[in-house]
């Protein structure tokens, strides 16, 4: 019997037109709310983000003026309820990540780095009066937030954490240094982890306090449109009222992590799908050797297995977010996700480039700048080999760290 082409359907019967960024029409699985949500972030990245990109990664820039269309559209902060947060579910926050890194990882860092690392805390352990006095404003864009744990000799290893800080008083006097921290140079405030005797502890440390800086970290090759800043403390003094008051131990900022490590399983997403759409419409005018190149096995070879990579990302995320919304979502689940779909998004932005030939390397084209935002995005919130240990430390239940 011959075979019969996989596309060959009855003449009665309607030929579905897919979307070559949603093979499996995860859209339609969105509510309406949801839907809102991503139409409305995807028209200001279109319309807002993406034109100046370029222009913001070849200065080293980030586009600060973008901040009030951040905020006026209620993504900072978005998933927190009241404080002027939007209040959205956990699938709406993922949606916006998508959409936003979809223009540039910079611009999700942001968000992500305001809403998950800076607004989280405060909202689930700060007290009324920190709510009350830093989340209007950081919701609003009026104040930005960074987060202060990773060191310079730390990476990895959180419990090696050399800043400290020690009751003096009323006060606390805290010391040490911390590294790589996105929003540092120009945030307004820092939620700061250091040791103290009963173990770690989060702190306010508001920009302007004496001993407090926060430098940028120049010459980057990669998130170039991002604000990346070390910060030092030497002897700074944060009255008890910005401590955090609740939560002791690395369980407050790894619970941190994984919020913001939720979103960043969507982002990549929307670099991926970045790229792709880029090459599609590339293969489909450049013309060699007679036919244009999505003519050609080899190139439809490697466009259906981006879709393939992109489609199995979109469906692993969204599952994620259906647990987070019920409140069953386990961190070795989000380490899987950030695993799988920083990979994905890595590989298919470096083929891109590869695929566009010597265009490829310029910034007319968006794949080598998503490639280079993902060099960051694949090591940042743990890198690809602790979420590897992470999910072997589930199947085995042995700790190989």
């Amino acid at each position: 019997m011959a075979a019969v082409p996989t596309d060959s359907v009855s003449s009665k019967k309607p030929v579905i037109a897919l979307n070559p960024m949603d093979l499996f029409d995860v859209r339609s699985s969105l509510t309406e709310d949801e839907q809102m949500v991503q139409d409305s972030v995807a028209r200001l990245v279109d319309e807002k983000v993406i034109p100046l990109m370029r222009s913001a990664f070849e200065e080293h820039r980030f586009p600060k003026e973008l901040v009030p269309e951040l905020a006026a559209l209620g993504l900072l902060g978005s998933s927190l309820h009241g404080y002027g947060c939007a209040g959205l579910n956990a699938v709406s926050y993922g949606l916006i990540c998508q959409e936003l890194e979809r223009g540039d990882s910079g611009i999700r860092s942001f968000v992500s780095v305001q809403s998950s690392l800076c607004m989280y805390p405060i909202y689930t352990f700060g007290s009324e009066a920190q709510k009350q006095k830093f989340l209007p404003g950081m919701a609003a864009g009026t104040l930005i937030g960074c987060f202060g744990l990773t060191e310079p000799h730390g990476g990895s290893d959180p419990g090696n954490m050399k800043t400290h800080a020690k009751k003096q008083g009323k006060d606390w006097v805290i010391n040490g240094a911390k590294m790589w921290i996105t929003n540092g140079a120009i945030a307004d405030l820092c939620v700061c982890w250091a040791q103290t005797p009963e173990g770690v502890r989060g702190f306010i440390v508001e920009k302007g306090t004496k001993g407090f800086s926060a430098p940028e970290i120049k010459h980057k090759f990669s998130l170039r449109a991002s604000v990346t800043s070390a910060l030092f403390f030497d002897n700074v003094v944060v009255p008890e009222e910005n401590m955090l008051p609740g939560v002791i131990g690395l369980k407050g900022p790894l619970s941190c992590l994984t919020q913001a490590r939720y979103g960043i399983t969507w982002g990549v997403i929307g670099a991926a799908q970045a790229c792709l759409a880029q090459l599609i419409d590339y293969t489909k005018t450049r013309v060699m050797f007679g036919r244009p190149l999505a003519a050609t096995q080899l190139i439809q070879a490697r466009l259906a297995d981006m879709a393939r990579r992109i489609t199995t990302a979109q469906l692993l995320s969204l599952q994620l977010g259906r647990l987070k919304d019920k409140g069953q979502m386990a961190p070795a689940q989000v380490s899987l996700a950030k695993w799988n779909n920083c990979r994905m998004a890595l590989d298919i932005a470096r083929d891109c480039r590869d695929m566009l030939g010597g265009a490829g390397i310029s910034a007319e084209y968006a794949p080598i700048r998503h490639m280079l935002n993902l060099e960051s995005v694949i090591t940042y919130e743990g890198t690809e080999s602790v979420h590897q240990l992470s999910i072997g430390r589930e199947l085995t239940g042995l700790t190989a760290f």
